[in-house]
């Protein structure tokens, strides 16, 4: 509601003004006409961008001011708590007392507005940016290792309390996780078989060595790229839809309702995904060594015009088990790590839709970026201790 001031109403909408005079170190505002939101215009965000000299008192004179309402008068307290803040001794003249009690109502109600943090450019802002990316990953990694020792010891408290496993979520995820992820982790293994035999045998011919490439895909398959690609294809697919779904409850608000009723969220929500997912990982893994391994032999009898009894026996001759039992070896330790960052990143959802898009996001590219960590450290590991 809009308060006259005891002058003639009719020059309510009398156009609004702002003079700035200087003298002998005084600072006088002069303001005149209706300070309301319709008639301040442009002169607003001109007031509201007035900076003093030197002055050290300052008069705002509104014995001008025909007409103001809840605007006008925020913007007078704006420009008296600038020039305040400058250390400006500031003097209000010519108020009504309409106008002085307005002013008066808008200065107990008004909030401070936080500062806006400095803008840093050149070396200083890159090296400041890159500092506090840092600090941000290091307190992710913090979070995620306290998480990781929860699951451990939730885990060994359901070892000890085996009754406790809720056995139909278990067997639900391990469908959801595993059976109908056969598909496509077939399809890429078989398609990736293909590609590195077609690139080895074309590499090896240039030494008259394409006999090997059966060696190369073996190995390359049952080593790496079998477990690799499954974890990838997992991380994406399960790792993403575990973020996706404890993130919609947490913004439903169901894990609220189960804590209220006494149920614990990494019993009933994290566990069955963890042990679902670490169950299946190894026979998906089997599952994509052999698509690879058929693909590659596809290949190398079409380019090679080798028989399958030939392709069988050279794997018999190159294939050790140890090959074979790296891949196994990471299956599970990579579907653990998959698992726990995905039901991670779903704890760190906010309660709004925008923030479990972002989560899933960060939940696949850790989870891949933690897989390719481990599978190089499992690498260097296995090769010093001649595995």
């Amino acid at each position: 509601m809009a308060l006259a001031s005891p002058n003639d109403l009719a020059q309510e909408h009398q156009a609004a003004s702002f003079a700035v005079q200087r003298n002998a170190g005084v600072l006088s505002l002069v303001c005149g006409g209706a300070w309301t939101a319709r008639e301040l215009g442009n002169l607003g965000r001109s007031v509201a961008k007035f900076r003093a000299g030197h002055e050290q008192t300052a008069q705002i004179d509104l014995r001008a001011v025909t007409h103001m309402d809840t605007a006008g008068a925020c913007l007078i307290e704006r420009l008296r708590t600038g020039l305040t803040a400058r250390g400006v001794a500031v003097e209000l003249r010519g108020a009504s007392d309409v106008v002085s009690h307005l002013l008066t109502t808008v200065r107990q109600h008004q909030r401070p507005h936080a500062p806006e943090p400095p803008t840093a450019g050149g070396l200083y802002g890159t090296i400041a940016n890159i500092g506090a990316t840092t600090v941000a990953h290091l307190h992710t990694a913090s979070a995620l290792t306290s998480f990781l020792g929860y699951t451990i010891v939730s885990l060994a408290q359901l070892l000890l309390r085996p009754g406790r496993l809720r056995f139909i979520a278990l067997v639900n995820q391990m469908e959801q996780s595993g059976l109908k992820a056969l598909p496509i982790v077939g399809l890429i293994s078989f398609l990736v078989g293909v590609v590195l035999a077609f690139q080895g045998a074309d590499q090896l011919s240039r030494f008259g060595a394409q006999v090997f490439t059966i060696n190369l895909v073996a190995v390359g398959v049952l080593r790496e790229m079998g477990i690799l690609l499954t974890a990838i294809i997992i991380a994406g697919r399960s790792g993403s839809a575990f973020t996706a779904q404890i993130g919609t409850m947490k913004v439903n608000e169901e894990i609220d309702a189960l804590e209220t009723v006494g149920l614990d969220p990494m019993e009933v929500l994290v566990l069955p995904r963890v042990l679902g997912l670490v169950l299946v990982m190894p026979l998906l893994a089997f599952y994509a060594d052999i698509m690879g391994l058929l693909g590659g032999a596809l290949m190398v009898m079409n380019s090679l015009d080798m028989s399958a009894n030939q392709i069988f026996r050279l794997l018999g001759d190159v294939v050790r088990f140890n090959d074979f039992l790296v891949g196994m070896i990471k299956a599970p330790i990579f579907a653990f790590i998959i698992a726990m960052v995905g039901c991670y990143e779903g704890f760190q959802v906010k309660r709004n839709a925008e923030s479990v898009g972002n989560q899933t996001t960060r939940a696949v590219v850790e989870s891949i970026f933690l897989v390719i960590v481990l599978d190089a450290l499992f690498s260097v590991f296995f090769t010093a201790i001649g595995m």
